[in-house]
């Protein structure tokens, strides 16, 4: 090595040291005057008997305050259930695709009977019913039934399973649809019972819009947090640690030189 690289070296090793220092000293600024700051905030606090508001802001509509309160109870019911169909894709489609659907048909009905006003409930209790009375033709009465008694007892107790009409209009994978079945039994009351709560129509229609918005919103979050598609945090710290990471034998000073070399 020749007086001049050493020379070179030496003053690059001198360059890093004053870089590295003089972040150190910004960063010791930056605390100062963030912790004058708070001092003196809490400092006024007190000195005015008052307490820190820790309590988020309610909302200016009561439907948000109310969907707040209940995604506070499903999500994480979802959540777990959603994140339990890891076989393939298609199962958390369907989930996704009969909670929301199973959401839509549930209040649905609520928000017709709401939109019913005074004249259309009068209407409904004054429709003259008719009654119509079913009359067996002879020819059925001549039918016989050879069936025994165990057959007719096994045909009555046959009944459609429930997870079929759950699924009536919605296409998707049958493990996704039965996991959401069982998911949407266990939120089904809380989402009739915050609905219920609301008489104003502008808080109904707030509610359900961004109910649902939120359900597909989390859902979404749900399948990033799977895929690994996260973007991971980090700090100040961290990324100055790793902008001086370098290859294992290799000093900074032989990596500035190399890049001063490859600069010529």
């Amino acid at each position: 090595m020749n007086e001049q690289e050493k020379l070179l070296r030496e003053n690059i090793r001198h360059m890093i040291r004053h870089v590295k220092q003089k972040k150190l000293n910004q960063e010791d600024q930056l605390r100062d005057v963030i912790r004058s700051f708070m001092d003196h905030e809490l400092g006024a606090i007190i000195r005015e008997g008052q307490t820190p508001d820790v309590q988020p802001t309610p909302n200016k509509s009561t439907g948000i305050n109310v969907l707040e309160e209940l995604l506070k109870k499903i999500i994480p019911v979802l959540e777990t259930d959603y994140k339990s169909l890891t076989t393939n894709d298609s199962q958390r489609e369907s989930f996704r695709s009969h909670v929301i659907n199973a959401v839509v048909n549930t209040l649905t009905p609520a928000k017709v009977n709401t939109a019913a006003g005074p004249e259309d409930e009068l209407q409904e209790y004054n429709v003259d019913e008719e009654i119509e009375i079913d009359i067996k033709d002879e020819e059925d009465d001549k039918f016989i039934d050879i069936r025994t008694d165990a057959e007719r007892a096994s045909e009555e107790d046959v009944e459609e399973d429930p997870r079929t009409a759950f699924g009536a209009g919605v296409e998707g994978d049958e493990t996704g649809r039965n996991v959401a079945y069982q998911s949407f039994k266990k939120i089904e009351s809380n989402v009739i019972d915050s609905y219920e709560l609301l008489s104003n129509e502008e808080d109904q229609e707030l509610f359900y819009d961004y109910l649902i918005a939120n359900l597909k919103l989390y859902f979404d979050k749900f399948e990033e947090e799977l895929s690994g598609a996260v973007e991971e945090p980090t700090n100040q710290a961290y990324d100055m640690a790793k902008a001086e990471e370098q290859p294992m034998g290799q000093s900074p000073e032989d990596l500035a030189l190399q890049e001063y070399v490859n600069s010529l």
